[in-house]
């Protein structure tokens, strides 16, 4: 597959700047890969497809307040750190992306907070635009991360809009997230409300867990038009015992698994038994899924409507079939559903 094939025009409007006003009733395309049809519905109407037995997998990672604004010691000038990930824990090291990054060298000293409570020293610069910050805080560890995180905004993608909004540190989360780490949102999980798990207890349908936390690689532009070169950013991955057993026995009864979201749908085939049972797993993942592949565990996904060329959509392609999500792309747009992570769903079955 080349990137051009994943090429289509988006028009701006057509992003979702807000999320439905109830998680589960935003739009739902069903498309049934073995057919190509195409169905119209409201996410709710999801579980009618799925019954006892059958699993969905979530991604239980919690977004964390990402995006903070500061100033450059002596100068002042305005400067925006996007925390990517904690590298160690006691010494407050922060691998981040600072904006802009040409005047910021080693040494430098960064400040937060209206009153400059906070202060990072860049130590390392380890490509053209990420750094690494040393936090200077004396005291305990909660204390720091309560600091830091109350000087930051919950990082809602520019793309979709200027001016975050109090009210989406609860948006742009999902309602089960639970293991701080993620600095994108799961997105195809944000529809699932606490009445649509109370009716998935009623139907007998289970639920289980992974971690992902997911960065902003997944955003990252692909660069090369021959996808087989393209190379992922890694994200820390978790699937405990419990989470397997469940997938496991669901499969070995023959059950449907769900992947909610392409985050899962990775997670799941990154470490599994030449027999396709899933295997506990602490690491990294940097798999890169893409037409054509065969998938092992799922039998559906869950997905948003991605951007043009993006890493989520080739992955969504690969289960659903080039042809199939492509043309529902279309079908998408003639029909006024909306795009990106506050947009509107798909399941492919």
């Amino acid at each position: 597959m080349k990137l051009s094939q994943f090429q289509f025009l988006l028009p701006k409007e057509r992003l979702a700047t807000e999320p439905t006003r109830w998680r589960d009733e935003c739009r739902l395309m069903v498309i049934h890969k073995d057919t190509g049809e195409i169905e119209h519905k409201i996410f709710k109407d999801i579980i009618e497809y799925f019954g006892k037995g059958d699993t969905f997998v979530f991604n239980d990672t919690k977004v964390i307040p990402a995006r903070l604004y500061g100033k450059k010691e002596k100068t002042g000038a305005d400067i925006m750190v996007f925390l990517l990930r904690e590298l160690n824990r006691e010494q407050h090291l922060w691998d981040v992306i600072v904006d802009p990054a040409r005047k910021i060298r080693i040494g430098n000293k960064l400040y937060f907070g209206d009153d400059q409570s906070l202060v990072a020293e860049v130590i390392d610069n380890t490509t053209s635009r990420g750094r690494t910050l040393r936090f200077l805080y004396d005291g305990p560890y909660e204390d720091f991360k309560e600091h830091l995180f109350s000087l930051g905004e919950i990082p809602v993608p520019k793309w979709i809009k200027d001016k975050i909004t109090p009210e989406d540190t609860e948006n742009y989360q999902t309602i089960y997230a639970a293991h701080e780490g993620a600095v994108a949102v799961p997105a195809a999980g944000l529809h699932f409300s606490r009445e649509l798990f109370n009716r998935m207890i009623l139907k007998d349908i289970n639920k289980a867990f992974i971690t992902e936390h997911m960065g902003i690689g997944q955003f990252r532009r692909v660069d090369v038009e021959d996808l087989s070169k393209h190379r992922m950013d890694s994200e820390r991955l978790i699937i405990n015992e419990e989470t397997c057993r469940i997938i496991n026995e669901s499969k070995m009864n023959g059950h449907k698994v769900v992947a909610i979201g392409t985050t899962v749908l990775r997670g799941l085939e990154t470490y599994i038994t030449t027999t396709h049972e899933v295997k506990p797993y602490d690491g990294w993942t940097n798999k890169f899924i893409f037409p054509p592949y065969e998938f092992s565990v799922p039998d559906a996904v869950v997905s948003g409507f991605h951007l043009p060329e993006s890493t989520m959509l080739m992955a969504v392609a690969a289960f659903g079939g080039f042809n199939n999500v492509m043309n529902g792309y279309q079908v998408a747009l003639d029909e006024g559903y909306r795009f990106g992570p506050y947009g509107d769903a798909m399941l492919v079955l």
